[in-house]
């Protein structure tokens, strides 16, 4: 046996698929997690899964904007009490104001540079509100945009941040329109959590790999042979409407796409409107949880 009962737990995370469709899905791929997961998808028992897992950490992502440039940063604390302590979710907001004023290269660049209205670096600050909070903090991840025009967008009082960045034609910038839309486009980001831009931004492994289970799944559903072809096709583009965000359809009006509905307010702003990127953090994203009992529950199941 080449799992433990970790791997059934953590299986069964990602998929939401039971206990026992996971153990199978774990030896029929000899404990390789992620070819389980496309095992249980070619049997039609999970569904497409984005890599975050379960949430875990404690904390709060900011977004903010200075003097044009959009920053966004993830800061993690040990319990919910902390992450709605005002010193900590000030410490967060200057963090995001150092990256926006300072362009650090990566995360050990930012601890040495100089925290605002203090003598200290945001390393020193970091560790004295260490002590002050009475919990373990951590800057985990942040993003900076330094042209074009960002919009932030905090969901839940730090729980989530978004910061759309847009290239635009001259004078539209301040356009409260404009402006409109870059917060639709946020919270759209917010709420549907796509992985990619567009359908060009994903990888062609990636596409590669959909297209091996889409039809993996179609021939497992006893689909004709000569309506492969057509059924993967739709299924990617499904993959794309799913997973990018210009290809989704606007929550607002879901009739068209985020792309159309873009074009539309370009052309009723009477200028060019291109959406270049965006930074979506959810604060634990990705972090293991803390062990429970439910590891010892399914423990006997792969004795």
């Amino acid at each position: 046996m080449n799992f433990t009962a970790k791997d059934v737990q953590a299986l069964r995370e990602m998929t939401g698929v039971g206990m026992m469709n996971c153990k199978e899905a774990l030896v029929a791929s000899d404990g390789d997690i992620n070819k389980a997961v496309e095992y249980l998808r070619e049997k039609g028992l999970a569904a497409a899964t984005k890599k975050a897992g379960r949430v875990a950490a404690e904390g709060a992502v900011c977004a903010v904007v200075k003097n044009g440039v959009g920053a966004i940063v993830e800061v993690n604390c040990e319990t919910d009490f902390a992450a709605k302590n005002e010193k900590f979710l000030s410490f967060v907001e200057d963090v995001a104001g150092v990256v926006a004023d300072r362009d650090p290269a990566d995360l050990d660049a930012l601890l040495a540079m100089p925290y605002p209205g203090s003598t200290q670096t945001v390393d020193a600050a970091l560790k004295d509100n260490v002590l002050v909070i009475g919990e373990n903090l951590k800057i985990r991840r942040f993003a900076r945009y330094s042209s074009g025009v960002s919009v932030p967008y905090i969901h839940m009082g730090g729980k989530i941040g978004v910061l759309v960045n847009l290239e635009v034609s001259e004078g539209l910038a301040d356009n409260p329109a404009l402006l409109a839309l870059g917060k639709d486009l946020a919270m759209q980001t917010a709420a549907m959590r796509p992985s990619y831009l567009d359908s060009a931004s994903v990888p062609q492994d990636v596409v590669a790999k959909e297209q091996e289970i889409a039809r993996a799944q179609a021939i497992q559903e006893g689909k004709p042979e000569k309506a492969l072809d057509s059924i993967v096709k739709g299924r990617i583009n499904k993959y794309y409407e799913d997973n990018c965000l210009l290809n989704q359809p606007f929550v607002k009006e879901n009739k068209m796409s985020v792309a159309l509905h873009v074009a539309s307010v370009a052309k009723e702003l009477g200028g060019n409107i291109t959406v270049k990127a965006f930074t979506r953090f959810e604060r634990g994203e990705g972090i293991e949880k803390k062990e429970d009992n439910f590891a010892a529950e399914v423990a006997s199941m792969v004795k």
